[in-house]
């Protein structure tokens, strides 16, 4: 069985890796009901028990997905949704809504699709746009009062708004994407560690670039990876140097490419000071037994002294400028965390 971290304080304890489920409703090709069913019901089997959602993912499809997979072992299950991202105006004119009113509604929107009476982890997906943080965190802690919600989060902030936040209601983790080409949050590090805030790496195996697998020409229309800037055109045979080491590396030590890109993720906690779960997301099953053996392999000095520099070499930005507001992106008008 999967080994168990606590996030935050007091804390959340959940599996310590987890699994995100937004691939199987967007962003990386059709939506896959039957599909995503059958992953989560290995994932539960394995002890992977932390589930990551969110509203916007599949315009409310993956939460309806993730309460139907849950549905009679609650119990077993810690699940994670966000709110914030409003969709309604269409992607191009997408808002990030932090609004009392607004927070409180989408609240009872995500329990009514998950089928529960309570979310263990609830997120704003993006610091507000209309709102001050403080107002924001106000709701949610008035979900938590109302016995909605049990512990709090955010995603892609800064030190400063975390400090803001934290000082309404206690935090429970910060969502952020992370992985050894994507190292932005560890500015923000020293003040999760400072505070007791658990980091749930979002994109550890660098959306499936660092397994070594991804046929970046196969790509299909649906796929946001196809057109972006570190996967496609010369970013992204550049970026194929970076796919090369780790697969080296991973040759070396008898282990699969993503479960080396794993393991350094987690070699860092120790370094950050800070307890980490990341979640991996996958629409196989068979990957999964595959990505929770990374919590048993432990990365020598010579796979570290190859792995760490790699994230000063990457090519292109996380994003196109156009989806800086979309799922996955650093909101609007704000850099990403730096």
């Amino acid at each position: 069985m999967i080994t168990r971290t606590t996030l935050g304080s007091p804390g959340l304890t959940v599996s310590a890796m987890g699994l995100g489920c937004m691939g199987m409703s967007e962003s990386y090709g059709a939506a896959d009901w039957d599909g995503g069913l059958a992953t989560i019901d290995r994932a539960l089997e394995l002890g992977v028990t932390f589930l990551d959602t969110a509203d916007a993912y599949g315009t409310g499809h993956n939460e309806v997905l993730v309460g139907r997979a849950v549905h009679g072992r609650r119990d077993r299950v810690q699940l994670a949704t966000k709110f914030g991202i409003d969709r309604s105006a269409g992607d191009r004119a997408r808002r990030i809504r932090g609004a009392r009113d607004y927070v409180l509604r989408a609240c009872d929107a995500s329990l009514l699709r998950l089928g529960v009476d309570v979310i263990d982890l609830y997120y704003a997906h993006r610091p507000p746009q209309d709102v001050e943080i403080e107002e924001t965190v106000g709701a949610m802690a008035e979900l938590v009062q109302a016995g909605k919600v049990r512990h709090l989060g955010l995603s892609e902030v800064d030190g400063e708004l975390l400090r803001r936040a934290h000082a309404v209601h206690p935090i429970a983790a910060v969502q952020s994407e992370y992985s050894l080409w994507t190292r932005d949050v560890e500015a923000v590090t020293p003040v999760l560690a400072e505070l007791g805030v658990g980091l749930v790496p979002y994109a550890p195996l660098g959306r499936g670039f660092l397994t070594g697998t991804l046929d970046r020409a196969a790509l299909g229309e649906k796929d946001f990876r196809r057109t972006n800037p570190r996967f496609a055109g010369e970013a992204g045979e550049a970026n194929e140097k970076i796919a090369r080491t780790v697969r080296e590396v991973a040759e070396r030590l008898g282990a699969t490419p993503a479960q080396v890109a794993l393991a350094w993720v987690y070699a860092q906690a120790e370094r950050l000071g800070v307890a980490v779960a990341a979640i991996p997301g996958t629409r196989s099953p068979a990957r999964l037994a595959q990505n929770a053996a990374a919590l048993e392999l432990t990365l020598d000095a010579e796979a570290l002294a190859a792995l760490d520099p790699l994230g000063d070499q990457v090519t292109g930005e996380r994003y196109l400028p156009v989806h800086t507001a979309e799922v996955g992106g650093p909101q609007a008008g704000r850099p990403a965390p730096a």
